[in-house]
C-alpha cells in the first residue's frame, strides 16, 4: 500500500479589490487570437501574482471555470532615447485555459 496520499488543492481566498489588481488588461495579439481557438485567454498581470491568485481572480470576475493557468515573465528591453540608455519595464502574462463551455469576450468591458 502506498503512503503517498492524494494532493489537495488549496483554495486561495482573494479579496474583490485584489481581483481587479491582478487582471490589468487582456492581451489582444495575433498569437492570443490563435490561442482562443483552444479555449485560452491571455492577460497582463503584476509580477508578484501567483497562479492560484490569478485563477481565483478570473473565476471571480468573469464567473467562468478555469482549467489551468500558465504564466510567463518577459524581461524589459534595453533601449536608447536620444543617445541615452533606458529600460522598458519587466512584464508578466498569464494564459488562462477555460473549461469546455466557458468563454470570455475580451472585446467588452468588465
Amino acid at each position: 500500500m502506498s503512503r503517498v496520499g492524494k494532493r489537495r488543492k488549496a483554495v486561495t481566498a482573494v479579496s474583490q479589490e485584489r481581483m481587479y489588481q491582478l487582471v490589468h488588461r487582456p492581451v489582444v495579439t495575433e498569437k492570443s487570437t490563435l490561442a482562443s481557438e483552444h479555449n485560452q485567454v491571455a492577460f497582463v498581470v503584476p509580477l508578484d501574482a501567483s497562479k492560484p491568485e490569478i485563477k481565483a481572480a478570473i473565476e471571480g470576475i468573469f464567473k467562468v471555470k478555469v482549467k489551468a493557468v500558465n504564466t510567463l515573465r518577459s524581461k524589459g528591453k534595453v533601449t536608447r532615447f536620444r543617445g541615452r540608455p533606458g529600460r522598458r519595464p519587466d512584464s508578466k502574462k498569464a494564459y488562462v485555459t477555460l473549461e469546455e463551455g466557458h468563454s470570455i469576450d475580451v472585446t467588452t468591458g468588465i
